[in-house]
């Protein structure tokens, strides 16, 4: 049985932050859009952090200065820093609110041209569409350098991914490697349970204590403004000091050492010859762009990168990409940044559409 074929002007993949910012302001401008989202519940990654992964996750800034356009996010009772299930809710909510066309679980295998227009295949139909908005993100892709030793290693080693509660290194001796928030914050809780050693390839870089909200968003909007003059990036990454984090460096656990030169069968060893046994290696090491259903379209470069203009791809005029970090638009990947880059992607679709 053939699946059926519906034509859109838009098609947005993907129904975490980013993809939901274009919904709202496709939605606003009466264009006819579709979002194709892989997941079954509404919240993005968020909701599987509560639901599947890493629950004690804390946003970074707080709820009234991590909203997406047309709804602020309601603060959580009792809480500066939002919880991941927070975040979650506040997602489903939105949806609702702007009753934004979300179609789910659709799992989207490619994106191709045909007749003029470009054509997104998905597990349950086929759209196509005179605009494609690819906001599938990161979370699907997490990145573990391939660090020498790795192989060699007996321990048990995982990504922030695979992370979900400290309980289960009680006792053990566990290496966190990473300088962002993301490695700060497991690192609080599990060295309240475990014995840890954290190592950064920079020396990790702090915001002083209560700096958040406001602070935050403006550092963002300064990164919005830089980007494409000089080319600063703000400190947007440096690691905020949430509560969690605040009582780590109380009780002097928030100590950096140079990253490990390899892992060994037992630890991890540096280039003067100390050694740390370990139990476990958590890489808080980040995530690549999800983005192997583009191939088709033939949008990538030498270096397996993306060209864009802003966030259009400049190898298919009519693709845009949110949500995968500065290249896509300054601080795209967070709830911060990913109304502005979709509102000027927005922009230029329905400029467009209105002229085509």
């Amino acid at each position: 049985m053939d699946t059926p074929v519906r034509t859109v002007d838009v098609a947005v993949i993907g129904g975490g932050p980013a993809g939901l910012a274009a919904g709202y302001f496709l939605r606003r401008a009466k264009a006819d859009c579709v979002i194709l989202d892989g997941q079954g519940d509404p919240g993005g990654f968020w909701n599987g952090f509560w639901n599947e992964y890493w629950d004690s996750l804390r946003l970074i800034s707080s709820a009234e200065h991590s909203s997406l356009p047309g709804w602020p996010m309601p603060k959580e009772p009792g809480q500066d820093h939002p919880s991941a299930r927070h975040v979650a809710d506040y997602l489903a909510e939105y949806e609702r609110r702007h009753d934004l066309p979300v179609r789910r679980p659709v799992t989207v295998s490619e994106v191709r041209r045909a007749d003029g227009l470009l054509e997104v295949v998905g597990s349950t139909g086929t759209w196509r569409a005179r605009h494609v908005v690819s906001a599938t993100g990161t979370w699907r892709r997490p990145y573990t350098p391939d660090h020498p030793g790795r192989e060699l290693f007996e321990g048990r080693q995982l990504h922030t991914v695979d992370y979900r509660r400290p309980e289960e290194f009680a006792g053990q001796r566990v290496v966190v490697v990473g300088g962002g928030n993301a490695a700060a914050q497991l690192l609080a809780e599990l060295s309240e349970v475990a014995h840890t050693t954290w190592v950064t390839r920079r020396p990790p870089r702090f915001m002083a204590d209560g700096v958040y909200g406001r602070v935050l968003r403006d550092t963002a909007t300064r990164r919005v403004q830089d980007v494409g003059t000089d080319g600063s990036a703000g400190s947007l990454d440096d690691i905020v000091m949430v509560p969690s984090v605040r009582r780590a460096r109380d009780r002097g656990a928030l100590k950096a050492r140079p990253m490990f030169e390899r892992l060994t069968r037992t630890g991890v060893a540096w280039a003067d010859g100390d050694e740390w046994a370990a139990d476990a290696v958590l890489w808080c090491t980040g995530f690549r762009p999800a983005l192997k259903h583009l191939a088709p379209l033939e949008p990538f470069d030498s270096d397996g990168r993306i060209p864009v203009d802003g966030n259009r791809c400049l190898r298919e005029p009519y693709l845009h990409l949110l949500g995968y970090g500065d290249w896509t638009g300054a601080a795209s990947d967070t709830l911060l940044g990913a109304g502005h880059t979709a509102e000027a992607a927005v922009d230029r679709i329905v400029e467009d559409l209105n002229t085509g």
